[in-house]
């Protein structure tokens, strides 16, 4: 746990996952409130590159880097920016996917509707709000969003009551709209929370980010490097294992009546899947953090072949 009272998830299994050693060169990808960070740099003699795109977080990861000097250095910036941002070769890259504690309590962030703040949720300060977006986007646009990135039954109805009620501004204002499109569901979450998971998304191109910064990782990782994600949003579990499973080799054949591509033509795999399944938290974890329940850990080891993202750039 940081000193901002966030609790870092998986904090063990990523910690074996990444295994820093003495002198490496670890990347945490998303800082956050520097948990991830700390356990690495307490583990091992090694150095971190801390990134993250929310300036709050770059804040506090300046603030711990002076009780680490010159072992911790911060960047701003993106996923797809990670080349550029740590400009030499890693010996691990972690990524903890989503929404931070602090995000998520700080209403002035807009992230949550359990407290009314200002709708806008994104994770630096560049680029349209939350508010731009479902003031803006036509109703058919909108349902598309919420359905995709929500995964919500409900999205066309949700849509159809947004586009009458706009404008919003405030988190309490739409997620009251959301809770009057819906009927009645007795499952214990909220209404609002698949159309606020889908706006967060969208605000951040938070899968298109992810698709970047896997790339990214790929090129900067050294052989035998590992690369560690945790993912909260089925999406974007699903995104990381379509990418190790693709880049380890592991692809099912599409038919066994299909002969097998030219072996001379095929791409050796860039990675080594550590495990089938990925790691999820144990029952003391969820009693101590119920935020965790949908976390999923899923890690992989760099070969020596080159990085598919560099020949695709080519």
């Amino acid at each position: 746990m940081s000193g901002s009272g966030h609790i870092s998830v998986l904090r063990a299994a990523l910690l074996a996952a990444v295994a820093p050693a003495d002198g490496d060169l670890v990347v945490d990808a998303t800082f956050g409130r520097g948990g991830h960070t700390e356990a690495f740099l307490a583990a091992a003699a090694c150095r971190v590159v801390a990134v993250d795109r929310d300036p709050q977080a770059v804040a506090a990861a300046q603030a711990m880097a002076v009780r680490f000097p010159g072992r911790l250095e911060v960047r701003h910036g993106r996923f797809g920016e990670l080349d550029r941002l740590v400009g030499m070769p890693a010996d691990g890259v972690a990524f903890d996917l989503g929404v931070s504690s602090p995000q998520l309590d700080d209403p002035a962030r807009g992230f949550s509707f359990r407290a009314d703040g200002p709708l806008d949720m994104r994770m630096g300060s560049d680029g349209p709000s939350a508010a731009d977006l479902v003031n803006a986007l036509g109703e058919a646009d909108l349902a598309a969003l919420i359905r995709d990135l929500g995964e919500d039954r409900f999205a066309r109805r949700i849509a159809r009551t947004l586009v009458a009620r706009r404008p919003f501004t405030r988190t309490a204002e739409l997620a009251e709209a959301v809770r009057a499109a819906v009927p009645p569901v007795h499952d214990g979450i909220h209404p609002a929370t698949r159309t606020f998971q889908a706006l967060r998304m969208a605000v951040n191109d938070e899968l298109g980010e992810l698709d970047r910064g896997l790339d990214a990782a790929e090129r900067l990782l050294k052989p035998g490097g590992r690369l560690a994600v945790i993912a909260f949003h089925s999406l974007e579990d699903r995104t990381v294992k379509r990418f190790l499973v693709a880049r380890s080799g592991s692809e099912a054949a599409p038919s066994r009546h299909q002969p097998l591509a030219d072996p001379a033509s095929r791409r050796q795999p860039s990675f080594r899947l550590v495990g089938r399944r990925p790691v999820t938290p144990d029952a003391e974890e969820l009693a101590a953090n119920p935020r965790a329940r949908s976390a999923r850990l899923r890690a992989a080891i760099r070969t020596d072949a080159p990085a598919w993202s560099a020949e695709v750039a080519a």
